[in-house]
């Protein structure tokens, strides 16, 4: 693996929150705790350069939320980007849905490298002219410029959810998107700003009664009638929108069933479901809880078909991270383009990666102390007790601030960016 980190500076509001490649790949957009959306593009072949085509610059950055006030309850909205979706692209212009707790924009990027010049009403410098002083009428030409990539916002998707949004999914029929917060899921045509539908909502009559909420939601990949949502509790709903319009009883219940010999003050807590993906085929899906990543067979409600032990060394450790609050960390999970590989994050800038076919697992790191360009990435291992090898590390010594939550995968190809903190890794196979 090749590793590029991208960015140096330590604030607040420069820790990545969510990361996003597009549907070709070329792009991969980041958005940040700043209301920051970053986009990378990928360089293209260069014969002088054969390393250069694996390699992202920034392509544009532009602020996509500021922060706000609700006056009538008196809370502060922040800034902070919660998901980025690109949607397909179907010109040359590129579209993506990005998100805050409570509003969500649709922003258009488009590049430009020419600017019209000649106008008969105005001078170059902008000013009107006397259109007294026109005697000929001029045609405007174009002239070549220095491309300029222009971010603008086209729909704003704002007032639809009471609580935070933790999810939009944009549907395959590329014009309807769904958003979710704690106890609803919303869904939108991308042409109309001022009203949505309720989907799904859990919220019971009395609010004291709440025992379980909505953690993630996404639509199938393929059949725009099917989505899915996780939650608290550690189950999975799949909806089906043909049978009804609002879509509070499921067509499929994934659950697995608990060990009674396991059960401990934390299990409620770590088997919450912090993200849902559908592989790329739409056969399986993957969920990620605290401590596992599994995937299920959507033709099989009953137990999931794999499960991979993330850091099963923290079981140990759980009463400490309930203490720091970092059991309640939300990891992410995505899906290799071809669906043979998945891949999640952990503590101490681990990332974890599980080869499906093989049954292989391994333990990277992103750091910038061992991740100089073009280096090759070593497998780390973890010692949970007895005597400690001399490459492994303890697990009393990882660093629990350190944490990669949120991944993702190439569509096509096998580069992966890792968000560390306020740091964009990015990885590839290495090129011999």
């Amino acid at each position: 693996l090749i590793s590029r980190p991208c960015s140096p500076n330590i604030s607040w509001s420069d820790i990545i929150s969510t990361v996003e490649f597009n549907h070709s790949g070329d792009l991969l957009a980041t958005g940040d705790k700043g209301g920051r959306v970053v986009i990378f593009q990928r360089e293209q072949e260069n014969k002088s350069r054969p390393h250069s085509r694996g390699e992202y610059n920034v392509y544009s950055t532009f602020q996509s939320h500021e922060p706000e006030f609700d006056y009538l309850k008196s809370l502060e909205i922040e800034e902070k980007i919660n998901k980025i979706r690109w949607l397909p692209q179907q010109n040359a212009a590129h579209f993506l849905l990005s998100t805050n707790d409570k509003t969500i924009k649709l922003w258009k990027i488009s590049e430009r490298d020419k600017r019209a010049e000649g106008y008969n009403l105005k001078d170059e410098d902008g000013r009107l002219r006397d259109p007294f002083r026109i005697t000929a009428l001029r045609v405007p030409i174009l002239k070549p410029m220095d491309l300029m990539v222009e971010a603008s916002p086209r729909r704003i998707f704002a007032n639809a959810h009471t609580y935070h949004i933790n999810s939009i999914s944009v549907n395959s029929d590329h014009e309807t998107y769904l958003s979710a917060d704690d106890l609803r899921i919303n869904l939108w045509h991308l042409e109309i700003t001022d009203r949505s539908f309720n989907i799904v909502d859990i919220k019971p009559a009395n609010m004291e009664e709440l025992t379980e909420v909505i953690t993630a939601a996404e639509f199938h990949p393929h059949q725009c009638n099917v989505f899915v949502y996780s939650s608290s509790k550690g189950t999975v709903r799949l909806c089906d929108m043909r049978s009804s319009a609002l879509c509070d009883r499921h067509s499929k219940f994934f659950e697995e069933p608990e060990d009674p010999s396991s059960r401990s003050f934390f299990s409620e807590i770590i088997s919450s479901i912090s993200d849902v993906k559908f592989s790329h085929s739409g056969r399986y899906m993957m969920t990620r809880d605290y401590l596992s990543v599994k995937v299920w067979d959507l033709n099989m409600e009953s137990r999931p078909v794999e499960t991979h032990q993330v850091h099963e060394y923290l079981r140990s450790k759980l009463c400490s991270l309930y203490e720091n609050d970092c059991i309640f960390d939300k990891f992410e999970c995505c899906w290799s383009g071809s669906d043979s590989a998945i891949m999640t994050g952990s503590y101490n800038n681990f990332f974890r990666m599980f080869d499906r076919n093989a049954r292989r697992d391994v333990t990277l790191e992103a750091s910038r102390e061992n991740s100089k360009p073009r280096a090759s990435l070593k497998p780390r291992k973890v010692c949970t007790g007895g005597k400690r090898k001399k490459d492994e590390i303890s697990v009393d010594s990882l660093d629990f601030n350190k944490k990669i939550l949120h991944t993702a995968w190439h569509p096509a190809e096998n580069i992966i960016a890792v968000a560390a903190t306020n740091n964009l890794y990015i990885f590839q196979d290495k090129v011999n």
